[in-house]
């Protein structure tokens, strides 16, 4: 288990074309989803995301569609623009760090970072993210 580890400090593309860091959401939990358009359990657990971003957003939770693309642009742009995803953003992370950094070999993964910058959970593999197990992580990162 990672939990209690702090937040990576690396870079990773914003979805207006700049850099960004974890540290920009500082005092905010944040939920860290690591995908890619050609992967299928990752494309099927993204409106589960977004209704996450539609309830949780408004209770300081902020939630980050990282793509593992290798080639991003225009690609990770596209695929926002074909899906109906009103409260998720295309994040790229070209570099595969935090890829490397999860060290699961698996995506869709997600981690789940607590107000203070802290790994609470990581999840490897697609999450139903209306469950009730899903729902009682996030109130606690909510919480936090």
């Amino acid at each position: 288990s990672k939990a209690g580890t702090p937040a990576p400090h690396f870079p990773f593309g914003n979805p207006d074309g700049g850099d960004a860091t974890l540290a920009d959401f500082a005092g905010k939990p944040v939920l860290v989803n690591l995908w890619a358009t050609w992967c299928g359990p990752c494309v099927a657990e993204m409106p589960t995301l977004d209704q996450v971003a539609e309830t949780y957003g408004p209770k300081g939770l902020a939630v980050l569609t990282i793509a593992q693309d290798l080639r991003p642009d225009p690609i990770v742009t596209d695929f926002f623009a074909r899906h109906s995803l009103p409260h998720l953003k295309g994040w790229t992370d070209p570099e595969g760090r935090f890829g490397t950094h999860a060290a699961t070999g698996m995506l869709p993964t997600s981690i789940l970072y607590d107000a203070q910058g802290k790994e609470m959970v990581r999840v490897s593999g697609a999450m139903d993210w209306n469950s009730a197990e899903a729902k009682a992580l996030l109130d606690a990162a909510v919480a936090s």
